[in-house]
């Protein structure tokens, strides 16, 4: 019984078949879900499936991953069933120079689906973390293979403190959330994404005129803050994060000069009262 996923009765395990009963229908985006109990990475799953002819729209969530990365190749890790871990594989159309903007809207997708379900305050932290106030609540990874773009999340929701991997990390549970039940936050999750997706697809990648932009300056964390961002080359730069431009580029201004940024590790620096 030891290995039973029902052990931690707290943290029961997802079903697939139910999943995709609710979520793989005739003109969805989802063509596939598989819930697998252990995998190194999800994102790497599905780079193997894409090399394999996957189609648009294959999820694979994971109970437990033991070789997770975030941004910068850090390691990402956490006790099974204490987290929603999963990628989506998109093959979007609009082009390349527009798809900067996926990280930015499965974020902001995920942070309106835990808004709506669990009713906690996710802001977004420009490129691809979620935070309640200054800790960290999930995070996001997209990775492009061949003409594909997976896009992995990693959700903290039942972490209890001592299982915290840093110390400014967060979990729903312990933000008390009104929910804390995996099973209809997945649900909302991918309903959102899909909805998102959908509608940027059709307005061609143009981040203005399906309102991605709006709605994601409107829940950022970053924008009107004051930022020290780490660049590469070991450069840094700080300056005030004045908003995100049409391909979803941070904008910086720095000594009178403003800056588009494509990559960066952001630092809070602290409020902006204007």
């Amino acid at each position: 019984m030891l290995d039973s996923p029902f052990t931690d009765l707290d943290r029961p395990p997802l079903s697939q078949a139910a999943l995709t009963r609710a979520l793989v229908r005739p003109g969805s985006l989802w063509s596939g879900i598989t819930v697998v109990g252990r995998t190194g990475s999800t994102n790497a799953d599905l780079a193997q499936a894409v090399r394999d002819g996957a189609r648009q729209g294959a999820v694979v969530i994971a109970e437990a991953q033991f070789a997770g990365r975030g941004r910068l190749g850090r390691v990402w890790s956490a006790p099974p069933r204490s987290g929603l871990t999963f990628s989506v594989l998109l093959r979007p159309d609009p082009p390349p120079l527009k798809q900067g903007w996926l990280p930015l809207l499965v974020g902001l997708a995920v942070a309106s689906a835990v808004r709506k379900v669990a009713e906690v305050d996710v802001r977004l932290k420009w490129p691809n973390d979620l935070l309640i106030g200054e800790r960290k609540l999930a995070g996001v990874l997209a990775e492009r293979v061949d003409s594909a773009v997976i896009v992995g999340v990693g959700l903290n929701v039942s972490l209890r403190p001592e299982e915290l991997p840093v110390e400014t990390a967060t979990s729903l549970v312990i933000e008390n959330a009104v929910c804390a039940d995996r099973d209809p936050l997945i649900r909302a999750v991918l309903r959102e994404i899909e909805a998102h997706y959908r509608e940027w697809s059709e307005a061609h990648g143009d981040a203005d005129a399906c309102g991605l932009r709006a709605a994601y300056l409107a829940i950022s964390a970053t924008v009107g803050r004051e930022v020290r961002v780490e660049l590469p080359g070991e450069r840094v730069l700080t300056g005030l994060a004045t908003g995100v431009d049409h391909s979803g580029h941070l904008l910086v201004r720095s000594k009178g000069e403003e800056h588009t940024l494509s990559a960066g590790d952001v630092v809070h620096v602290r409020p902006h009262n204007p």
